[in-house]
């Protein structure tokens, strides 16, 4: 548990400080390589909205099913009435995934056109 901690604390530390390098000013005389910076972020915000709803819905996802099969192994008389909750509970995770889904398209459909 302490691993993922440093992991996630480092991926949003990256996430955090990478805005400085993308905050300075571009030469005078270099041409502009296509797209604004709003563009940019908006494509970075509909990544990480997607990566991290579709990493911790599969550790979720993962964990339930680890779970309730330990259950019907420890009492598989009990399978039939831990089946039912466990597909629900994978139906409404998979929801949030989703949901995950769907804001990154509605962040992706404010980009502005190119050209």
């Amino acid at each position: 548990m302490k691993k993922a901690f440093t992991v996630l604390g480092g991926f949003f530390a990256m996430i955090l400080t990478s805005g400085l390098a993308f905050a300075q000013e571009a030469a005078h005389g270099a041409a502009s390589s296509g797209g604004s910076d709003s563009t940019v972020w908006y494509a970075i915000a509909a990544a990480a909205t997607m990566s991290i709803a579709s990493a911790f819905g599969a550790l979720s996802q993962s964990k339930a099913a680890a779970t309730a099969l330990e259950a019907i192994g420890r009492n598989p008389s009990a399978a039939g009435k831990i089946q039912t909750p466990m597909i629900i509970a994978l139906a409404l995770i998979e929801s949030l995934v989703i949901y995950g889904l769907v804001i990154a398209y509605l962040i992706q459909t404010r980009i502005p056109t190119l050209g």
